[in-house]
């Protein structure tokens, strides 16, 4: 582990917070504590925290001396002062004399001792840092250190390790208790320059904020030098088949097994993350790769990231794909089932009444590929997924010194559903779509750009198709919620196919498709050219047959159902003089969106169409409208504004309709028209 400290650097960061008010002790402390937090092996999505006690004035202008100590939320990789909330020093101290003081009288306690209210909450280990006499107070998960703790002889392996500059405190939940414990400790030896918790972490502390970061990688490196120096040889791997199938090829599967059924054919649906490379792949190649997942996760604060550890797979075998949905449906049946088991029996331990979380692993590990992450977002299955290649570090780190012994699920269960956890759980409130991925073709137009955003907002990850890769990306951009852009002819099946399968890539399946490009050709039906007309048929017809071939062949094998939108225009029911190249292709596609209502009803996959009329886009250009309205010997305000409302129509109401046929779950060969009302029209 390198020391990233930099004089230089240090210097500047305190010049430069100072012309800010941030005094020098905190610049120092938001310095330090980025250098921890860049380094994944350290501290990784809210698994560590730092502290420097201070002074600070209140609103009223009293001096107090204080704790600034992390607060939840913030990243310690970026932190900025604000990110280390100022909590008065005299308030914590007192509360080492209490026998007991539940979470939330802590919580309470540390929040009516703010200097801002306004401040996030302090860490749930600031009376830790408090109880500690040191200047700077240090605190991660290395996964190093994690490696020499997660032993069943942690205590007397930390001693032979570390020496006697380490004092060791056994295991206890973060809290009230463990802040006591840990104080008792170093009162017992005040000569220790840190702290080792077993199956937790490692504090450092100093009287400066080079001296805590210092120790920290000192430590550090002990571990990691000890590992390489006594490192035993790798297990024996698992036999692998000859053709290995490809993560595309169960991404669908996986991410169809693991979704929350609520009942009647509703699912709440994972995002999928993908993750390999060569160090993953050696190791979860072990043929012990079912027991290390099995055992648990390395650290407990890791719980409420991949619950009670990862799902191991078999490797999938390219030449018996087909049976491998069933594979994976045992696997998660097998895993839901431990899981319930891992709850009742330690729930029935008290008199506290707790809601089981689902059941559905967040790990998982294929042998021969790599793992998966899942979460509700793009976002939480990244974190799954990076807390999954740190698991697997402390783990072989762990067997290569010993036994990988982490603590037991018994002692895990407080941790995942204690109540400060569950809080923040109850507050994060999905959105309709959350979960789901939607693709959308023709999505930089004015249409398909209004209906990625509108779906974005409701919590769908959107994959934006257009012929134009820029405007595409842009579109996605601008939609937000790690949505994605891609450039392709989606006249070409293979490009069609490859948009696809990109979306299965990034997000692991697809749950909604709005099959929304098409351009209109004019001239007279009987006059028109026979190329014109078969080019207007390959957009506006066999594309949105290709989409949702696509479509389809990714909801079945995820098997949660899904939903196929159509654009078909309103010339699909009422032609326009000139516009037949158009309009039949469009009622084509039209009966086309009822023949997938018809043959996958069964498969709980929705199909509904949009019957849209005079949206200003890159179809309906000027040019367009003052061909079209002159066609109709009207004005082009007239033309726009030609229905029973009197008033134009906008992409964004084009947007809702699709929206609201994707959130009715019980709809399906519905046609809803989007023109301001327009009896010719109307379907009957």
């Amino acid at each position: 582990m390198k020391n990233l400290w930099n004089d230089g650097d240090a210097e500047k960061i305190v010049a430069d917070y100072a012309k800010k008010g941030v005094a020098r002790d905190l610049a120092l402390r938001v310095y330090t504590t980025r250098l921890l937090g860049g380094e994944p092996r350290l501290v990784l999505h809210g698994g560590g925290n730092t502290s420097c006690k201070t002074k600070a004035t209140d609103l009223v202008g009293d001096k107090w001396d204080v704790l600034c100590v992390k607060g939840s939320g913030w990243d310690m990789g970026v932190i900025e002062p604000q990110g280390l909330p100022a909590v008065k020093l005299g308030a914590l101290l007192k509360a080492r004399s209490l026998k007991k003081l539940s979470d939330e009288d802590m919580v309470a306690l540390q929040r009516a001792n703010l200097i801002d209210p306004s401040s996030p909450n302090p860490s749930v280990e600031t009376l830790l840092h408090a109880f500690l006499p040191h200047k700077f107070v240090d605190h991660t998960h290395s996964t190093a250190i994690l490696a020499v703790v997660d032993q069943d002889d942690s205590e007397a392996l930390s001693k032979k390790v570390f020496g006697s500059k380490m004092g060791f405190v056994p295991y206890i939940m973060p809290g009230f208790d463990l802040a006591k414990a840990a104080a008792d400790v170093f009162d017992a030896d005040p000569t220790v320059e840190g702290l080792i918790l077993d199956k937790h972490g490692i504090f450092t502390f100093g009287d400066d904020a080079k001296q805590a970061y210092d120790r920290m990688i000192h430590y550090v490196n002990l571990a990691e030098d000890f590992i390489t120096s006594h490192g035993k040889p790798r297990t024996e791997k698992a036999a692998l088949p000859a053709r290995l199938a490809k993560p595309a090829d169960i991404a669908p599967m996986l991410r169809g097994a693991v979704a929350v059924a609520r009942g009647e054919g509703r699912f709440n649906r994972m995002i999928s993350d993908f993750r390999t490379s060569d160090a993953i792949v050696d190791f979860i190649n072990s043929a012990k790769i079912a027991d290390y997942a099995g055992r648990g996760v390395s650290t407990p604060d890791l719980s409420i990231r991949i619950k009670t550890g990862p799902m191991a797979l078999p490797a999938p075998d390219a030449d018996k794909i087909g049976d491998y949905k069933s594979v994976i449906r045992q696997h998660v049946e097998e895993f839901a089932k431990d899981y319930r088991a891992y709850f009742e029996t330690n729930d029935a331990l008290d008199d506290v009444k707790r809601t089981m979380l689902d059941q559905m692993p967040r790990l998982t590990l294929v042998p021969g590929l790599g793992m998966f992450g899942h979460g509700r977002t793009l976002k939480d299955a990244k974190i799954a997924s990076d807390v999954g290649e740190m698991w697997i570090e402390a783990v072989r780190g762990a067997e290569a010194i010993g036994d990988f012994h982490p603590l037991s699920k018994a002692d895990l269960f407080p941790l995942e559903y204690w109540s400060l956890e569950q809080a923040k759980l109850a507050a994060n409130k999905p959105k309709p779509l959350t979960g789901q991925v939607v693709l959308v073709t023709g999505g930089a137009g004015a249409i398909g750009a209004a209906t990625a955003k509108l779906f974005a907002d409701n919590g769908a990850h959107a994959v934006v198709v257009d012929l134009d890769a820029s405007r595409a990306t842009e579109a996605a951009k601008k939609a937000g919620n790690s949505s994605i852009g891609i450039g392709a002819d989606i006249t070409d099946p293979a490009q069609m196919r490859a948009a696809f399968d990109q979306a299965v890539a990034v997000y692991g399946g697809l749950d909604i498709l709005v099959s929304n490009a098409g351009a209109a050709w004019e001239g007279r039906i009987g006059e028109l050219d026979d190329a014109t007309l078969r080019k207007s048929f390959e957009l506006n017809f066999f594309a949105h047959q290709s989409a949702a071939q696509n479509a389809v062949r990714i909801m079945l094998e995820q098997g949660t159902g899904g939903v196929l939108l159509f654009n078909t225009s309103k010339q699909a029911i009422n032609p326009g003089p000139k516009f037949g190249a158009y309009g039949i292709p469009k009622a084509a596609t039209l009966f086309l969106s009822r023949q997938y209502a018809l043959e996958y009803g069964a498969h709980s996959i929705r199909s509904n169409a949009v019957n849209a009329d005079r949206i200003r886009s890159g179809l309906l250009t000027d040019a367009m409208i003052a061909s079209r309205s002159g066609a109709r010997g009207v004005s082009e305000k007239e033309y726009m504004a030609g229905n029973l409302l009197g008033q134009e129509v906008t992409a964004e109401d084009v947007a809702q309709a699709f929206l609201h046929q994707a959130l009715a779950e019980r709809t399906t060969a519905d046609v809803t028209t989007v023109d301001g009302g327009n009896i010719a029209a109307a379907l009957r």
